[in-house]
Parts: structure tokens; C-alpha cells; sequence
């Protein structure tokens, strides 16, 4: 029997694609808006709001892995076969990319041709600042087997995953601020939203059931008084430095805003699956490109920024959103054009479904309509 599909993993995927993309788009205004303005003010709170697609990204991967392989035998062939596909499918696109950003770095002069630094850049996730978060997910691949050995093993840990993320996370924090063990972007530093998604994965129906509960009103209000809070300490003690507290404590407020934000989007992303199943073969057609948006959307965006200038006056505003739908619609356009006509394109943009879509994938939506129909009721 049929598995029940979790439709709302690709409206979270689209929606934390969109995000990250206008996170770049809108940082701009940290060196083109006056710092004493109310428009640097307002940009700041817009550009921290939404990185709240960072701790969805990362819940959507651990939901995906322990929703198919909680209930299934990780023998030595599946193992075999899932490592075969990560490395196909993810660390091949990371190193071609990575590749790339080191030669565009060397040719307008931000680095220095240097094998030995190239090398460590690419082993760190530090070619360019987008992949590191990449170099993040590997890894939760590479442990993948060892977390679901415990969560399988260990009823306690199982029942309480979402907590013990969030105390492995500042455990990490605290350890690594004392011992400076680990000099790069590591997995421990991500586990509460990776935890909670594995907690969600492997209750889906039950928490399917919740979604319409008046406790996601509850989370609602969590979530926008955490991401208020993180939102004005960053400002306070990163970006204007007026006060002074303990790091710990920025931490650990932006992971509640990390797990809240994440775990609220899945509730709102299952009730606009349900609400308006019509548009999910669109959104499907889309949210599959975003390992590749994330790839190559710096680039577009670098191109797009030379065309579209962000001057310091009322002007700023149309160029920001300028910028923001032309990056969106050039990396569609060219991820799409790659899958189309072009071979191997599964190496350059991750995963991508067989066959040669449509653009935006219209013809094959609306041929699909009641197929996504019935796989929502």
C-alpha cells in the first residue's frame, strides 16, 4: 500500500527557496542605506524576519529521511544505494558549483589563484557565502544513519526529539566557545530544526491532525514574538551594538524562533495544501528546482544587481524588488532550459523528475489536476 504523500513539503520547499533568494536581494541595504535611517531600520527587520528558511531547509530534509526510513531496514544495500544517490545528486552539484564560484572569485579579483586555499575553501563550505549551508547539509547525510541508529534504539530520545535538538544545539554551542574544537559550519550547530523534523517525519499523520487546531493560533503568536525579540537583540547587538548581553542568549532565542517558525510553516503549509490543492502540480513544478536556485541564484543575482542599480533614494525600493523578481525569474529560466534540452543536468542542479517539462510546467499541471486532487483528500 501506498505511502501518504506530505504535500506540504513542496509549498515549504518553495516558500524557503523564495526567502533565501530575497535574504541576498535585500541585503544590499546594510551598505547603501544610512544607518541612523528609518528605511536601514525597516530593511534590517526584513531581511532577519525571513531567515527563518534556513531552520525550514534543514526540517524538510530530516522529515523527508525519517518519514521514508523510520519504519524501513537501513541494511548494507540501502545504505549503499542512499549514499550512491547523495553523492550524485548533492556532492557532485556542490563541487561543480563550488568550482565555479573559486574561478568567478579568481577572475574579478576577490581571491588569489591558490590550489592549497582553493582545496581547504571547498572542503569548508567557504567558496562562496551560499554554499556553506550546503556543506551543512552533507553532512547531516553523512551522520544520517548514525541519529536514526539512536532514535530507533532509544524510546526516550525518539519520544523527545525536538528537545534534545535544541539541547544538543546549545550543548554544542557552549563546548565549542569553551575547546574552539571545530573551525567550520558543523551539523550539531543545526540540530534542533533537523530533530524536529525527524519528530515530525515520523509522527506525520498525527500531527496532519493538528493542523486545524486552535494551538496553531498559539504558535502563531510564539512564533512572531521570538522572531520580534531575535530580530531587535541583532539589531541591538550585532548591527548597532547599544547594549551588551552573553551570546548564549541570542542563540537561544533565535532557535526558538528557529523551531517555532519552522513547526508553525508546516501547520500553515498543510492547511493551504488542503485549502488550495488546485495549485499544487504549479508549485511541485517549481519547488523541484530549488536545490538548483540555491546553487545558482548568487551568480543571477550578481548579473541582475549590474543592470538594476539600488540608488540611495525612493528609488532603492523598485530596485530591490526588480532584483528580486528577475533573479527569481532568470533561475527558473535557466534551470528549466538546462532540464529540458540538456544532458546530465541532474549533476548541476541536484534531482531533477524525468522527461521534458513544459515551462512552469503548465500543460503537464493542468493534465495532472486531478491526480493532485486525489492525493490530497
Amino acid at each position: 500500500m501506498a505511502r501518504e504523500k506530505i504535500e506540504s513539503i513542496f509549498l515549504l520547499r518553495l516558500f524557503a527557496m523564495v526567502m533565501v533568494v530575497l535574504v541576498h536581494v535585500t541585503g544590499t541595504y546594510a551598505s547603501i542605506l544610512p544607518a541612523d535611517g528609518d528605511a536601514f531600520e525597516k530593511y534590517h527587520f526584513l531581511n532577519r524576519i525571513i531567515r527563518l528558511e534556513a531552520g525550514i531547509f534543514i526540517m524538510i530534509t530530516a522529515m523527508v529521511f525519517f518519514y521514508k526510513y523510520m519504519d524501513q531496514k537501513m541494511d548494507g544495500k540501502e545504505l549503499k544505494s542512499f549514499y550512491k544517490k547523495r553523492a550524485l545528486y548533492i556532492v557532485v552539484p556542490y563541487l561543480i558549483w563550488a568550482l565555479f564560484y573559486e574561478a568567478f572569485s579568481v577572475y574579478i579579483g576577490a581571491v588569489t589563484f591558490n590550489v592549497s586555499e582553493i582545496t581547504m575553501r571547498i572542503l569548508k563550505g567557504e567558496s562562496y557565502y551560499q554554499l556553506h549551508f550546503i556543506f551543512l547539509i552533507v553532512q547531516f547525510y553523512l551522520f544520517f544513519p548514525v541519529i536514526l541508529f539512536a532514535v530507533k534504539k532509544f524510546t526516550f530520545f525518539r519520544k523527545y526529539l525536538w528537545l534534545f535538538g535544541m539541547g544538543i544545539e546549545i550543548g554544542y554551542y557552549f563546548l565549542n566557545q569553551k575547546y574552539q574544537l571545530i573551525p567550520f559550519s558543523f551539523f550539531l550547530s543545526s540540530m534542533g530544526p533537523y530533530l524536529l523534523g525527524a519528530w515530525i517525519g515520523m509522527n506525520v499523520k498525527v500531527q496532519k491532525q493538528k493542523v486545524f487546531n486552535k494551538s496553531t493560533i498559539l504558535w502563531i503568536g510564539v512564533t512572531a514574538l521570538a522572531g520580534v525579540a531575535t530580530v531587535r537583540l541583532y539589531y541591538h547587538l550585532y548591527t548597532v551594538s547599544s547594549f551588551y548581553l552573553p551570546g548564549w542568549t541570542y542563540l537561544v532565542v533565535n532557535l526558538v524562533y528557529m523551531m517555532a517558525g519552522s513547526y508553525l510553516m508546516f501547520r500553515l503549509m498543510e492547511i493551504v495544501s488542503r485549502k488550495w490543492w488546485p495549485i499544487l502540480p504549479y508549485v511541485k513544478n517549481i519547488a523541484v528546482y530549488s536545490f538548483g536556485f540555491y546553487l545558482l541564484h548568487p551568480i543571477v543575482l550578481k548579473i541582475v544587481a549590474q543592470v538594476i542599480p539600488t540608488p540611495e533614494n525612493y528609488w532603492f525600493h523598485a530596485g530591490i524588488f526588480g532584483r528580486f523578481v528577475l533573479t527569481l525569474f532568470f533561475c527558473y529560466l535557466i534551470i528549466w532550459f538546462t532540464h529540458r534540452y540538456l544532458p546530465f543536468s541532474s549533476l548541476l542542479f541536484g534531482k531533477l523528475p524525468k522527461g521534458k517539462p513544459a515551462f512552469l510546467g503548465i500543460t503537464r499541471s493542468v493534465n495532472r489536476y486531478e491526480e493532485a486532487k486525489t492525493s490530497v483528500q
